[in-house]
Formats: C-alpha cells, structure tokens, sequence
C-alpha cells in the first residue's frame, strides 16, 4: 500500500518490543524515513527507557508523548465500570481508535510526517475506493479483529509493515527484544487482583441464582466473572456455568452448557465500512474473541434497527457476552465491528 500512496517518511508506534523493533528494519528496506513515537500510557518507566534505549540503538529519531491521563480516563476506567456493570470491556480495541492511532495521526500532522504504522499485524486494502483493515499473512499473529474501529482517514495513512510477515522468519537479530504480552495496564497483576486493587467496591459477595431464582451458591462480586464461566463458580448444581450477570441486584445467574448458545446478536456502536455492503452480502462471516466461541457458518440475515444492527447466525454463538466486540468479516476484509448489546435464541 505504501508505494500506491507514495510515501516517504513515516512515524511508527514503538515500544522497543520485538514487533516494533522489526518494523522499523522493514520500513527502511521500503525506503521510507522513520520517526519512533512512545505514548507514555502507564508511567512505566522500564519500558519508556527500553523504547529509547532501542531507538539509540537503531539510530532513529524518538519522540515520547505522555498520554496517562488521557489514557486512564477513556480505557481504564472503561475496564472497570465495564466489570462493575457486568459487561465484558475490550480494551485493546477501544485503545487502537481513540489512543494509540489518534495520536500518531496527530503526532504526524505536528511534524510533518505523510504516514503512519505500528508493529501489529494486519493488512490494509482497498476494494471499491473505500480502504479496509484486513488479516495479516501470519494467521496466527493477526490483529485485524481489534482494528475495526479505524476511521476512513486513518486507514489512508497507514503502512502495515508487519502484514505480510510470519512471525518466525523475523531476522534473529532484531528478534532478541522483549515481546509485549497482556493488557499494559495491569503491569503484571490479573484481571482480578488489579480490579480488586482500583475499585475495593467490587468485592461484594452476593448470591449465586439458577434461571428460576433459586440460590444455589455464592459468589465473591460480579466483576470477578464473565460470561460461560465454570472454573471458580461454587455452587451445588454440578457443571453450572455462568449464563448471565445482574450487577443491578449482584447476582451471578447460571445454568447448563445449552443455555449458552445464541443465533440473534444486537450490535450497537459500529463502525460499518460500506452500509450496502454489510446488509446485502451473503458470505459475511462474525467473529467473537475472548470465553465465547465464534459460530460457524455466515451470517443469515442483517437487520438495520436504526443506528444499531440486529444480526442473524446461521449456527449460533457460544458464550457472547454483552461488551465484547462482534467483528464482520468478507473474505479478509474486515467489513466492520461493533459491541455486543444483546442476544436471544
């Protein structure tokens, strides 16, 4: 894509990790003029003198932008009133649109700079004028599916230097940086110990119910489970899984395996490429990351509620939980993308 748009210089989200370290031997190859940019998100210091020690290293220019707050307002504490409430949040793919490529656009507008990258990996094409994110050659790396989010203008201005990439052919030598792994913001500590730690107010026991009201256990606060959980959920029905969450009243609702299966799915928040596309084809294909597994088969119908969609599976969905995201697929393409609301039979 870079060559069809003429690029030369270009300045890529780095944190000193193996991706971005290798992106930036990539870029070069490609001729293009890089420019390191660190978005200081956590305040931690390891990885900001990490990002500039392999900047020194590589002999690119490094810029750091201090985002904590910004940060802290519009994805942490998305994650934890999410749980609070009893939704599953995805804070990655909020992070991708809002944080992390809203300031290298920005940051590259400042300085000059024609286009913008990272070290993920995923593709970005063009089909009838509009561009689309699209899965990288490395199935087993993609990241297309936390990418829906991206605007039109974003997508113009972006080179995907780890697209065609597979993971194991990295030059050995670049390689040898540390991988990033997990959410950044958790800096170690599990979901719950780090939910425990900013909101003490989660931790209230309530009970443990079956679809008819019947308490059969208790529980040690809703935000401590999600949707299709069996492992850590005590009751005395044996199997019992997580088939809803009432923050409202604290009640963790279980029932068996079957329960958890869902054909209809309401989508709110989304972010569609092309309207006429989403609502005629016939080969879109959903994915759902995370407990859930995605269903098999496309999608059979689309209904267009109105700012929201109701979506029909040929085969239904295990375990979608109210928050993730639901991602539509044609082909490669990522057709669009948007949280799951509700769901029925």
């Amino acid at each position: 894509m870079s060559g069809e748009r003429d690029f030369r210089s270009v300045l890529l989200g780095f944190s000193g990790g193996m991706d971005s370290v290798a992106a930036v031997d990539i870029l070069r190859q490609q001729g293009l003029s890089v420019t390191a940019l660190t978005l200081n998100t956590t305040g931690d210091d390891q990885m900001l003198q990490m990002a500039t020690s392999k900047a020194v290293t590589l002999g690119v220019e490094h810029v750091i932008k201090d985002v904590r707050q910004e940060f802290e307002q519009q994805i942490v504490r998305y994650f934890l009133s999410s749980y609070l409430a009893g939704r599953t949040p995805a804070p990655c793919t909020l992070c991708n649109p809002l944080i992390k490529w809203h300031h290298l656009i920005a940051e590259a507008d400042r300085l000059g700079i024609d286009a913008v990258a990272t070290g993920h990996y995923f593709n970005v094409v063009q089909h009838d004028g509009r561009y689309y994110v699209a899965k990288a050659l490395d199935a087993r790396k993609d990241q297309s599916y936390y990418l829906w989010g991206l605007s039109q203008d974003t997508l113009s201005r972006i080179i995907t230097p780890m697209g065609r990439m597979i993971k194991q052919e990295i030059n050995p030598i670049l390689s040898k940086s540390k991988e990033s792994m997990g959410l950044c913001f958790l800096q170690g500590k599990s979901y719950g110990e780090f939910i425990k730690t900013r909101t003490p107010e989660a931790c209230v026991a309530g009970d443990i119910v079956t679809q008819r009201g019947c308490v059969v256990g208790r529980h040690d606060g809703v935000a401590f489970y999600t949707i299709g959980q069996k492992r850590g959920v005590e009751t005395s029905v044996m199997g019992a899984r997580v088939v809803a969450i009432d923050a409202e009243r604290n009640l963790l609702i279980v029932g068996e395996n079957d329960d958890l299966y869902h054909q209809i799915l309401d989508v709110d928040r989304c972010n569609i490429v092309s309207r006429e596309e989403f609502l005629e084809s016939k080969d879109i294909r959903v994915v759902v990351r995370g407990v859930g597994r995605n269903p098999e088969g496309y999608v059979r119908r689309v209904e267009d509620l109105g700012g929201k969609y109701r979506v029909e599976l040929e085969n239904p969905a295990w375990a979608p939980a109210v928050g993730q995201p639901i991602v539509f697929y044609r082909g490669d393409r990522v057709i669009g993308g948007g949280f799951l609301e509700g769901y029925s039979k």
